[in-house]
């Protein structure tokens, strides 16, 4: 269904005030949008810039309506809602991305068995829902990795494992009515593509981002990705399509494994902002987070080219065991930026931030973030 364009001044609703909330209200406050957000949090990162928030768990379908009320649209900043509120607000206002895209991907099992069903590359997986079959499935698959199907995001929920009964014990020890068993695989680099799409099918791709992951928490990205010009094409191509069939209005971000032998597969979908993007704010002429705004506002997409090369290095609540950190230290790095969320508790793990920085090349980007990262650890 296509919907006619909401113009500035409009409300917006947001499930979710994290990080990623925060910074995409930002840039629907900058384009004359005002703000309501529904977050479990009181003091979630994006209450300062929200007109109204709505304290209240996923899982209270009534508040989820009460922010909808007076919406011109709603979007969200994660996927984990339980599907009666997601309902509750498309009854009354539109959602984007809307229920059964939202609902599909936000389960693991339930996206890679939707991926392999329409014909989209995965590495050998099995969904389990006892020890038993956990344990069938490392025999079967070899060293993997166990996975609970619902949350388990920035290496939580995961558990590495060599033998079958590995599996069974990691299977008992997630406490996870279904998991998902993933066979390792030979990965040369870690990619990713952003797809932004409006409600008339009208979609862009950002161009790859290269990503590096430390215990299963982003540790940096960079773009361009530096990957081959037909890799390159066959990501993006390949993401644009799962979008299209997914039917997704807003952003979805595609992480991609390219294996050594040249393989293109893909690891998990995210109908939201995404980490591997926050270098969008100074790579492209359109950030992730304004380009949100203007799809599911049905405005002309913006502009995704890379104008100059930028990467990221995400900051966790570690840097902040001892003592606040000293920011200046890593603002005396040229073409270095410091993004903070907002979040009064800083807990080992926990996204508290970020540094950006441009450069000529992407590598000068990258080497620009990790020495002002460097500088913040003594």
């Amino acid at each position: 269904m296509t919907h006619a364009p909401v113009p500035p001044g409009a409300t917006l609703g947001f499930l979710g005030g994290g990080q990623l909330g925060r910074m995409t209200a930002m840039a629907a406050r900058t384009m004359g949008y005002d703000v309501r957000v529904l977050d479990p949090e009181r003091d979630c990162p994006a209450r300062p810039v929200a007109s109204h928030t709505i304290t209240a768990a996923w899982s209270d379908a009534a508040a989820a309506a009460a922010l909808a009320t007076g919406c011109a649209a709603v979007t969200l900043e994660i996927e984990q809602i339980p599907r009666a509120s997601l309902e509750a607000v498309a009854a009354i206002a539109p959602l984007h991305p809307s229920v059964e895209a939202v609902y599909t991907v936000q389960e693991r099992a339930r996206q890679k068995e939707w991926l392999a069903s329409n014909g989209f590359p995965l590495g050998a997986f099995r969904s389990v829902r006892h020890a038993t079959t956990a344990a069938d499935a490392v025999a079967a698959l070899g060293p993997s990795i166990v996975k609970s199907a619902m949350g388990g995001y920035d290496g939580r929920g995961q558990v590495r494992v060599k033998t079958p009964d590995d599996g069974r014990a990691a299977f008992e020890s997630l406490r996870a009515p279904v998991c998902v068993v993933e066979a390792f695989l030979d990965i040369a680099v870690e990619i990713s593509v952003l797809v932004a799409r409006r409600s008339d099918g009208v979609a862009v791709a950002y161009p790859t981002s290269r990503n590096h992951h430390t215990d299963g928490v982003l540790t940096w990205a960079v773009t361009p990705s530096g990957v081959p010009e037909a890799l390159e094409s066959r990501a993006r191509t390949l993401a644009l399509a799962i979008a299209e069939r997914l039917g997704v209005v807003g952003l979805l971000a595609t992480e991609m494994f390219v294996l050594r032998d040249g393989s293109l597969l893909v690891n998990e979908l995210a109908p939201r902002p995404h980490n591997t993007f926050h270098h969008s704010e100074r790579a492209h002429p359109t950030s992730q987070f304004e380009q949100l705004v203007r799809a599911i506002c049905q405005l002309p997409l913006g502009g995704v080219d890379v104008v100059r090369p930028a990467a990221i290095h995400n900051l966790l609540g570690d840097l902040w065991t001892n003592e606040e950190p000293d920011f200046t230290r890593a603002l005396a790095v040229p073409g270095v930026r410091v993004h903070l969320y907002g979040k009064k508790e800083a807990r080992p793990g926990r996204k508290m931030g970020h540094l950006s920085a441009d450069g000529s090349t992407p590598d000068e980007a990258l080497l620009r973030v990790q020495a002002a990262y460097r500088a913040l650890t003594p």
